[in-house]
């Protein structure tokens, strides 16, 4: 859709107060953030060099809501390709609605962030069952969808209804805390930081201005190296002023994170068929399938690992092979090795002690089924053999 010169309100005077406990944090010369923030030269900028995406080319609500959720924790990169072929399998909320989860996974599967996939599936249905499949204009009714939080809401209720609604993504998040030259990270005045989104959003043109904002954090403000010769608001701009922008935003300090060392068994069994099984639906991961296995314990070797798990997962016997491959993968809060072996199935009926389902299937079915990124290296180094 092509952006058109929108005109505005010229300039706003931005003043918030950041308190941390009981004191007030004096950021310059007073005990207040001041900017005086031109609207117009925002909108100006996003006009010539805002971002063509192709949730931007119509108004659908549908379609927008996917992009946001693609959008959490993932970049415009990934997500492109992934949203086409969403909504060539699911072009409105009634095919996903009415779609085994499994389907809807499998769409999903190497995007990461399953739960954001589940959330979809189950307010699709909520919208056919509450809405008679009419996605809902009310921020109340939005809110109370499965995985939609204040800034998904925003984004979807600005960009497809022009609803004066603010938005706090990460990019604008950035933005503004280096507008203002927030004292502490921005995790630590979410509250301030929303006050500061919704003082400056234009009103009369929220859809463009929420856009301009994020892509100005995009393309921009960007994390390491801030173009701020190009940013339309500079001269408002207290970080730049200041000489701090590279500075800014506050990093809080993170611990390394934990990591997992995994015993990992590609079972076979005299048909040449491999044992994969289904997650339960909660939790990391949850309603995808994977090959069996587990973590390590202290003092075990990575065979006495697998074999204990399978034993303890599914009740059966095996004998540990030769090593297939090692992966490392990390996930948010933790990182993993993966050691995976081939097993041979020796006796016992597999049971679903520790899982919802467990299936033999040949390598040519694998490709039938929803996996973790991590397993789906495991499939093609099987293939590779």
């Amino acid at each position: 859709m092509k952006k058109q010169r929108i005109l505005t309100d010229q300039k706003l005077t931005l003043s918030v107060s950041i308190i941390q406990g009981q004191e007030q944090s004096k950021l310059t010369s007073a005990s207040s953030i001041r900017a005086d923030v031109n609207r117009q030269s925002l909108l100006n900028w996003y006009a010539q060099s805002g971002r063509d995406l192709p949730w931007r080319r119509n108004y659908n609500p549908y379609s927008i809501w996917v992009s946001e959720i693609m959008l959490q924790q993932t970049q415009v990169k990934t997500v492109i390709p992934y949203y086409h072929r969403w909504l060539e399998q699911f072009p409105s909320i009634e095919p996903l609605a009415s779609a085994d989860l499994q389907q809807v996974l499998k769409a999903w599967e190497g995007l990461g962030y399953y739960s954001r996939a589940r959330n979809l599936h189950r307010a699709a249905q909520k919208i056919v069952q509450e809405y008679g499949g009419v996605f809902p204009t009310q921020l109340e009714e939005v809110l109370a969808l499965p995985g939609i939080g204040l800034t998904t809401a925003g984004g979807i209720l600005s960009a497809a209804f022009n609803q004066p609604v603010a938005i706090l993504d990460g990019n604008v998040k950035r933005v503004l805390a280096r507008l203002v030259a927030l004292p502490v990270p921005p995790a630590k005045a979410m509250k301030q930081l929303w006050q500061i989104s919704e003082a400056l959003l234009d009103r009369e043109h929220p859809r463009e201005f929420n856009q301009a904002l994020m892509d100005l954090g995009a393309t921009v403000c960007t994390p390491k190296k801030p173009n701020c010769k190009s940013c339309p608001w500079k001269d408002s701009c207290q970080a730049y002023n200041l000489g701090v922008e590279f500075q800014l935003p506050m990093r809080e300090i993170s611990s390394p994170l934990p990591h997992k060392t995994i015993g990992v068994a590609v079972i076979w069994n005299e048909q040449g068929q491999i044992l994969i099984d289904r997650r339960r639906p909660e939790g990391l991961l949850g309603g995808l399938w994977e090959f069996p296995g587990g973590k390590i314990e202290c003092g075990e070797t990575i065979e006495e690992c697998i074999k204990r798990e399978i034993q303890e997962e599914l009740a059966i016997e095996i004998e540990v092979g030769d090593r297939l491959i090692t992966i490392d993968h990390a996930y948010s809060h933790f990182s993993i090795t993966l050691n995976v072996h081939h097993c041979r199935h020796l006796s016992g009926i597999p049971q679903p002690v520790e899982c919802d389902e467990i299936r033999w299937v040949s390598l040519d079915e694998i490709d039938q089924f929803p996996f973790p990124k991590a397993n789906t290296q495991i499939i093609a180094a099987l293939r590779q053999e």
